[in-house]
């Protein structure tokens, strides 16, 4: 009973039982720890306290930097809640971005372009030439005679003149068009044949004429095929002359150019009759480096599978 009743008065009167007992000198020791615990108090609420005076008016704080090198005020130790994203010029809210969505062609996916090469090409060429847009005979290579060739089509049907054969520009040639024969898919040649030199009357014989720049393949005197070509230029001239296919090389590249050469013929030295890409795209505008190029690559390939090596070759002014 006495350790309850001393606990409960030492916290009613804040002054510990043993300083009654010792009577007035113990009650002016309690008097003097008592002002001691005052000052202590009051000492401590300085640091502790956050709604005192002296917390309430804080010394001016220096400004610190946002993140683009700006500086800017601290917030406030009474809103300590993060600023909107709107309002910091360093952190702008994101946005969300959707990737637009491609239109499609009006005039439907390419079919054909420059770059192309086949027989669906070698039609396209032959219903050109039926209504005007394609000035020779089809070479199966869509070059940049065949993209003019297309554009002066869609130009005259209102299309956009890409160039490029659509499924809409494709769809209007062949309503405008009939279906091409052999004879126009694969004529003989877009210039007149030369009249054969005599010693192309005898045996197998390459007959490359270039007055009228075209070849003829002949056997005993018949032709059997012929072909545009074209020659080397006055500075690289090809060779005149009687000679013969010593080597053949079906996708023979050029060492000294590096240029490809498919179906190459070897008659003279480096001189070779081979299909030009280039002869395709650019007709006469451009020469060999003395090389006999063919344009029609269906045409040179089936040539190369018919000669062998050994058969005459003769080239002639």
């Amino acid at each position: 009973m006495r350790h309850r009743s001393t606990t409960g008065s030492t916290a009613r009167t804040g002054i510990p039982n043993r300083a009654r007992r010792f009577g007035p000198r113990g009650r002016a020791g309690a008097t003097a720890a008592l002002a001691v615990l005052a000052v202590t108090t009051a000492a401590g609420c300085r640091a502790e306290a956050t709604g005192s005076a002296s917390a309430a008016q804080p010394s001016s704080p220096r400004a610190t930097a946002s993140d683009d090198g700006r500086s800017t005020p601290p917030p406030s130790p009474t809103a300590p809640a993060p600023p909107s994203p709107s309002a910091s010029p360093s952190s702008p809210s994101p946005t969300a971005t959707t990737s637009p969505t491609p239109e499609p062609d009006p005039q439907g996916r390419t079919l054909m372009s420059s770059g192309s090469q086949g027989e669906q090409v070698r039609e396209l060429q032959a219903r050109l030439r039926q209504i005007g847009h394609f000035d020779r005979s089809p070479t199966g290579y869509y070059g940049t005679v065949t993209v003019a060739a297309v554009q002066s089509f869609q130009g005259k049907r209102g299309l956009s003149r890409t160039g490029r054969t659509d499924t809409l520009t494709w769809q209007k040639l062949l309503g405008m068009t009939h279906r091409p024969t052999a004879g126009e898919l694969n004529p003989p040649t877009t210039r007149p044949v030369a009249k054969p030199d005599k010693r192309c009357l005898t045996g197998r014989v390459l007959c490359i004429s270039k007055n009228s720049r075209t070849l003829s393949w002949m056997i005993d005197g018949r032709v059997l095929s012929s072909m545009d070509v074209r020659f080397g230029s006055q500075y690289t001239p090809t060779r005149e002359g009687t000679f013969s296919v010593y080597w053949k090389s079906r996708h023979h590249v050029s060492t000294i150019y590096d240029t490809p050469m498919p179906y190459a013929m070897f008659f003279s030295g480096g001189q070779a009759v081979h299909y030009s890409a280039d002869f395709a795209a650019r007709g006469y505008n451009g020469a060999s480096h003395g090389c006999v190029n063919v344009r029609d690559e269906g045409k040179i390939a089936s040539l190369f599978d018919q000669v062998k090596t050994g058969d005459k070759v003769v080239v002639y002014g």
